[in-house]
């Protein structure tokens, strides 16, 4: 596998210094994103967008986002790369040891499953086969058997196949010790798998508390009813209704979460606070020295004298 070709036109290059003194021949570029200087032979330039980095950073973002990203397009790390890039195949082959690329061709062959209206996943967890759907409409629900367990479910809400019955809403929650005559679709609030109520991909929960957040569009909800929990920063949630105290945490620690996120908000508005009197009236200084600044550079490059 071929790395990508690496430009020679590199905007921040520095002439470092051997050890003895003398002046070093290769040219040193800057990393973006550890900002430490590096010879040619250890960066790496992007195909789409020619954003260069050093190997090791770059290595170290790419496994990250395969860790995180469940699958989803690789993008150039730079903040405001103005060709918005993302990594070839070939270039996380590069980077990435075996495993973290299997890793990755894994999710990103379950994200192109997940988003293509003609195919589905088997809902059996023992199973887990690749469906086609035979539907024009992808809100329209068909029934799609099983090539391998033949079961028959719904291609919308993956439950057993209700012909003349409409989807039950957050359907299906489907236990691990699904039997083989049928899907499960049980409402048991204890069951180990369920869908995210946004991107309806399936997420099986082990062990932890009832908060939880979809690993593909970071949505965060409530284990048991759904509930959207994304601009729940205390968890109040929690406090009434049929979830109340299930949390997961004892009712001092969900007490001590609400006493650091309070503190940390009002340090941030106390830092705020503080600094904007001394930043107003630093602001004639900082005035004088940026306009002082430009006049000895004007000076400096001003046109000779005749």
């Amino acid at each position: 596998m071929e790395s990508s070709s690496k430009t020679h036109h590199h905007p921040m290059i520095a002439t470092g210094l051997s050890v003895g003194g003398e002046l070093a021949l290769d040219p040193l570029v800057m990393c973006k994103l550890c900002l430490c200087e590096y010879s040619l032979d250890g960066m790496t330039t992007l195909e789409q967008c020619n954003c260069f980095f050093c190997t090791v950073c770059l290595t170290r973002y790419v496994e990250l986002m395969i860790r995180e990203g469940c699958g989803s397009p690789i993008t150039c790390p730079e903040l405001g790369c103005p060709k918005n890039g993302v990594l070839l195949d070939a270039e996380i082959a590069f980077l990435v040891p075996a495993g973290v690329l299997q890793l990755y061709q894994q999710l990103k062959f379950e994200r192109e499953v997940h988003l293509d209206p003609s195919r589905t996943w088997c809902p059996r967890v023992q199973c887990q086969t690749v469906c086609q759907i035979d539907v024009a409409d992808s809100h329209q629900a068909v029934q799609v058997q099983c090539p391998s367990c033949h079961i028959q479910f719904c291609s919308v809400c993956k439950a057993s196949w209700h012909p003349g019955q409409a989807c039950q809403e957050n359907q299906p929650f489907m236990s691990s010790k699904a039997d083989d005559a049928g899907v499960s679709t049980s409402q048991d609030t204890n069951t180990a798998i369920k869908q995210c109520p946004v991107c309806h991909i399936f997420i099986e929960r082990n062990e932890g508390c009832a908060q939880m957040m979809c690993k593909n569009c970071k949505h965060t909800f409530c284990w048991y009813c759904l509930h959207n929990l994304d601009n729940d920063i205390f968890l109040r949630h929690y406090d009434k209704g049929p979830c109340r105290n299930k949390l997961g945490h004892s009712r001092a620690s969900v007490i001590w979460n609400r006493t650091q996120v309070v503190g940390i908000l009002f340090g941030l508005g106390l830092i705020v606070l503080v600094t904007s009197p001394l930043l107003l009236l630093a602001s004639p200084c900082i005035i004088c020295c940026a306009c002082k600044s430009f006049r000895s550079k004007r000076k400096h490059h001003g046109p000779p004298s005749t």
